[in-house]
Formats: C-alpha cells, sequence, structure tokens
C-alpha cells in the first residue's frame, strides 16, 4: 500500500519537476539540459542493444545516420520536420538491418570490432562525399522544428526551453515504448538470448533474428535522437560521431550499470553534472576524456554493478526498514 502511495504521489511530482526546471537555470545550462534529455535517449537506446549481450561501437554512428538522414528529407526533400525525425529514425534502423547480415556472423569482441569498422565506413562516406552529405563540414542550415501555439503556450524551438520541452516529450514516450519492450516476451527472450543463447536455440529461438531486431529497435530510438539534435543545433558534420563520443556513451553506460533501465540515464545525468557543473567551472572541460577514462576504470574497479547498485542498496535499506515499522506496528 505504501509502495503504490509513493508510485501515485512520484510520478506527478517527478513529471512536475521536470516542467519547472529549465526555470532555475541560466540560458547556457538550459541548452545542455537539451543535450542531456537527447543523451538520455541515445544512452537508453545502447542498453536495449546489450540486452542481447552484444556492445557496439558504431552505436553513435547510426545516431549520426538519423541526423543526416533527417537533415536531407527536410533540405532536399521538403518533408515537414517531423515527418523527416521519423523517416531519420526509421533510416537508421533500415541502415541497422543491412548492417545485421555482416556484422551478425560475429560476437563478442568481433562484433565489437566489426561495429567500429562499419561505423567509421560511414563517417568516411560522409567526408568524401560533398554531395549530399556537405563533406567534412557537414550539413548547415538544417530547416528548424517549426513553432507553434497551443494557447496557453506559445512554442518558440528556437528557445532551449521551448525544445527541451519537446525533446521531453518524445524522449519521454520512447523510454516507455522500451521499458515496455523489454518487459514484453520479446524482452525477455532478449535476456535469454544474452545469458543462455545455446539453451534459448535448443529451445526453438532464432537468436541472430532477436539480436538483429534488438539491434535495428535500438538503432531506430538512436536515429531519432540524432534527428532531434540535428533540428535544434541546425548542422551535422562527421566530427560529432566520432570515437570520442561512442566512449562518452559507452562510460555512461558502463558507470551507470546496465543490469536495470535506469541505470545509463543515472550514469548519463551525474556525468552530466560533473562535466558541465564541475569541470566546466573549475576550467577542466578538455581533459574531460583523461577524468571520464579514470571514473571508468575506479568504476569498474570498486563499483563493478555502476551506481544503479548504490540504488539498490538504499531502496532495499528503505523498504527494509518500512518491513521492520510495519512488524512493531503489528506486534
Amino acid at each position: 500500500m505504501r509502495n503504490r502511495a509513493l508510485h501515485i504521489i512520484g510520478w506527478p511530482a517527478l513529471a512536475a519537476a521536470l516542467i519547472a526546471l529549465p526555470y532555475g537555470l541560466s540560458f547556457s545550462q538550459q541548452e545542455v539540459l537539451v543535450f542531456l534529455t537527447i543523451n538520455v535517449l541515445l544512452v537508453a537506446s545502447y542498453r536495449l542493444l546489450t540486452l542481447t549481450g552484444e556492445w557496439s561501437l558504431g552505436h553513435v554512428v547510426i545516431m549520426g545516420v538519423g541526423a543526416y538522414a533527417s537533415a536531407l528529407y527536410t533540405k532536399e526533400l521538403g518533408i515537414y520536420v517531423p515527418i523527416s525525425m521519423i523517416l531519420g529514425a526509421c533510416t537508421a534502423a533500415l541502415v541497422a538491418m543491412l548492417l545485421s547480415f555482416p556484422l551478425f556472423r560475429m560476437k563478442g569482441f568481433y562484433f565489437l570490432i566489426g561495429s567500429f569498422a562499419a561505423g567509421e565506413i560511414i563517417r568516411l562516406l560522409w567526408k568524401r562525399f560533398r554531395d549530399p552529405f556537405g563533406g567534412p563540414k557537414g550539413i548547415k542550415k538544417i530547416d528548424p522544428m517549426p513553432d507553434f501555439d497551443i494557447g496557453i503556450y506559445s512554442f518558440d524551438f528556437f528557445e532551449p526551453i521551448s525544445y527541451y520541452y519537446l525533446a521531453l516529450v518524445v524522449v519521454g514516450i520512447c523510454l516507455w515504448i522500451m521499458w515496455r519492450i523489454e518487459r514484453s516476451p520479446v524482452g525477455l527472450t532478449f535476456h535469454a538470448v544474452h545469458w543462455q543463447d545455446k539453451l534459448a536455440e535448443a529451445a526453438g529461438v532464432n537468436v541472430r533474428a532477436y539480436r538483429t531486431l534488438a539491434f535495428v529497435i535500438a538503432s531506430g530510438f538512436a536515429g531519432l535522437s540524432g534527428a532531434l539534435l540535428a533540428h535544434y543545433i541546425g548542422t551535422v558534420n562527421p566530427n560529432s560521431f566520432d570515437i570520442e563520443m561512442m566512449v562518452f556513451v559507452l562510460t555512461w553506460a558502463i558507470v551507470g550499470g546496465t543490469a536495470t533501465f535506469y541505470g545509463p540515464i543515472i550514469g548519463a545525468i551525474v556525468l552530466t553534472i560533473l562535466n558541465e557543473v564541475v569541470l566546466r567551472e573549475m576550467g577542466f572541460e578538455q581533459m574531460r576524456p583523461l577524468i571520464y577514462g579514470l571514473l571508468l576504470i575506479c568504476s569498474v574497479l570498486f563499483l563493478p554493478k555502476g551506481l544503479e547498485s548504490v540504488v539498490q542498496k538504499v531502496l532495499a535499506r528503505r523498504n527494509g526498514s518500512g518491513a521492520a515499522a510495519a512488524g512493531e506496528e503489528q506486534a
């Protein structure tokens, strides 16, 4: 009864806090909040891929596929921006489907290296062809999300607060879909493929098909995060989706932990706050790769289950103290 009451009160309180959050921040911090919201979708989609036991080094490039595709759909074909975002996500999923044929002939370390090679090939194509990808400079002057008015609030998507609300709604819906997928029979099969692939195959599960499915779904959500980014900053280029950015995503996932749905999200939030509030204020932003590397090593050594394990311990203590209090009342 107590947990149910907390859920009833907690979710509206969280929603109210997220809505009010940007008004307590400066303009630059509001922009960071937009990027953080988009990165939450990126890292959550990456965890969906890891459910089958495969870790990719090309996930950020797939994000870039969604960004480039959505930008080209609007600039070259004149497609309405919200539709182009969806088409960008579908394009990223389609590219992932094509890549799955060679990549899923490999497993483990070989899949990791293969995904990195595939991602670098895509980035080199973006750099090589000025038409239509813009070459090394990328695509500029991407059409923004069109403004609209709902009566009580006018959304000007050049402003970070308005775009934050858009990203918050889109990311919230996507997180709910991914959460439902994980708890569906398909999601349970993903877990089975990860932990007992031989047993699952013996039971009639097409292991390669389910790994491909996880890869395609995760890539679709990553592509949508790229489309959200492209139509906010107004430009995309190959360097925005390089291996350095991929290392940051890996660090968010590992430091946060991948055993729970919320683990990578916690990692992204905590490390973003560390970077923007601590490192930038202290003038150490250029040392971010070094500090992230040290955090990654320390996490593996001293907190192997990630920050999510700290949350689980706190919740376990709270539930234990609540059960003890209930027992005393009954006595």
